[in-house]
């Protein structure tokens, strides 16, 4: 029942710390690299279920990963960033200089109990299974799904930080949500 999360490889808007979530951009060389060093950590494992964001550098690094035939779950898109799609938080913060993904409204963009029902859905779906998920997916996807687990409000995703073509493992011991290991 253990849930495996894999951030995407590199895309030049996730080097340059543009907001992208419905841009559908493809892996940088680099990124497709980083994909492909994860396929021998993650083919030591067995898994029930192997899920990916329907966008294709998440796609791209099942693929790349191993798992070409991870199956397509929208409930694993980016936060939709709405009006503030392809723009740094820094451009951001200079006509809204309080905004913050996790605790302000963003024009346009997804509400935050829309992005809690549908990543809820996720870990309680990898929870029901018997054995493990893996699911590749986007940063803040990731970090809210992350807070999600272990039942906080997906704001509090605010908390975790992801880098790209990244591993971490959400378990459970002695009953609890745990964070087993992140960012690795």
């Amino acid at each position: 029942m253990a849930l495996y999360l894999v951030r995407h490889g590199t895309t030049e808007w996730s080097l340059n710390g543009r907001h992208t979530s419905r841009t559908d951009l493809p892996l940088l060389p680099e990124g497709e690299e980083a994909a492909k060093e994860l396929a021998s950590r993650l083919a030591e494992r067995t898994y029930a279920a192997v899920l990916t964001s329907p966008r294709q550098r998440a796609l791209r690094t099942a693929e790349l990963a191993g798992f070409p035939d991870a199956v397509l779950t929208d409930d694993l898109v980016e936060w939709d960033y709405g009006d503030y799609e392809g723009i740094t938080t820094d451009e951001i913060h200079r006509t809204d200089p309080d905004w913050s993904l996790w605790t302000a409204k963003t024009p346009g963009g997804e509400a935050a109990a829309a992005v809690q029902e549908r990543l809820g859905r996720v870990a309680s779906a990898a929870r029901e299974r018997d054995g493990d998920t893996l699911v590749f997916s986007h940063g803040h996807a990731l970090c809210a799904l992350a807070a999600v687990w272990l039942g906080l409000p997906v704001t509090e995703g605010r908390l975790f930080r992801l880098d790209t073509a990244t591993v971490s493992l959400l378990d459970a011991h002695h009953g609890q949500p745990v964070v087993k290991s992140w960012n690795t």
